[in-house]
C-alpha cells in the first residue's frame, strides 16, 4: 500500500508540475503604435543687461533673444526642428533714452556662413564683448540649435559712436582682444 501511495503520490506531483509549467502568466499582445507629433523646439529666450563706462558717459546695454516662431523652421541634421531667433540690441544713455536699437536674424550673417550653417544653422546669440576705442564689440554666433553641440560661427559686431554697424568674421576663438579679418562690410539700418 506504500507503494500505490507513493506512487499516486509522484503521479499527482508530476501533473501538478506539468500544470505550472503551462501557466507562466505571460500574454503575448501586440503593443499599439503612438503616433509621436514631434514638436518644434526653442533654443531659449533670454535676456541680459550690462552697464558700461563708454566714452565717458553710463550706458546699459540689453541683448534680448527671441524665437521666432514665424520664420522658417530648421532642421539640424538629425529630424530635430528648431525656431531660428532674433536678437534685439538696445543701448540706452543713463537717462533711459535710447541711443540704438537693431533687431539681428541669421540673413544679417548669411554672407559671412556657409550653406550648411545657412539651411540648417539658428542665430545663437549675440553678447557684449568689449570696449575698444569709440566702438563696441559683441561677439555673435550663427550655429547648430542642439545644446550638445559645439558647432558654430564665430563672428563679431561692430558697434561705432555715430551708430554704425559692421560685422567682421572672428579670426580669434575666445579671446578678448586680437586682429579680426579686416574684409569687415558695413551693415544698412533698417
Amino acid at each position: 500500500m506504500k507503494t500505490c501511495y507513493v506512487a499516486a503520490l509522484a503521479l499527482v506531483l508530476t501533473v501538478v508540475s506539468c500544470k505550472q509549467d503551462k501557466r507562466t502568466g505571460d500574454i503575448i499582445t501586440k503593443k499599439p503604435v503612438t503616433e509621436v507629433h514631434q514638436t518644434i523646439q526653442k533654443t531659449g529666450d533670454y535676456s541680459q543687461t550690462r552697464h558700461v563706462d563708454w566714452l565717458g558717459n553710463d550706458y546699459s546695454i540689453v541683448v534680448q533673444r527671441i524665437a521666432e516662431t514665424s520664420s522658417t523652421v530648421v532642421d539640424e541634421g538629425s529630424g530635430n526642428k528648431y525656431y531660428n531667433n532674433k536678437i534685439i540690441v538696445r543701448i540706452l544713455r543713463k537717462d533711459g533714452t535710447e541711443f540704438f536699437k537693431r533687431e539681428f536674424t541669421k540673413s544679417n550673417f548669411a554672407s559671412y556662413i556657409d550653406d550648411s550653417y545657412n539651411k540648417n544653422g539658428v542665430l545663437l546669440g549675440v553678447v557684449f564683448d568689449r570696449i575698444e576705442g569709440d566702438n563696441l564689440y559683441f561677439a555673435a554666433s550663427v550655429g547648430s540649435p542642439d545644446r550638445l553641440s559645439d558647432e558654430y560661427v564665430p563672428l563679431v559686431v561692430r558697434i561705432s559712436r555715430t551708430g554704425n554697424v559692421s560685422v567682421l568674421k572672428d579670426s580669434q576663438l575666445d579671446t578678448g582682444g586680437g586682429q579680426q579679418k579686416s574684409d569687415d562690410e558695413e551693415m544698412t539700418e533698417d
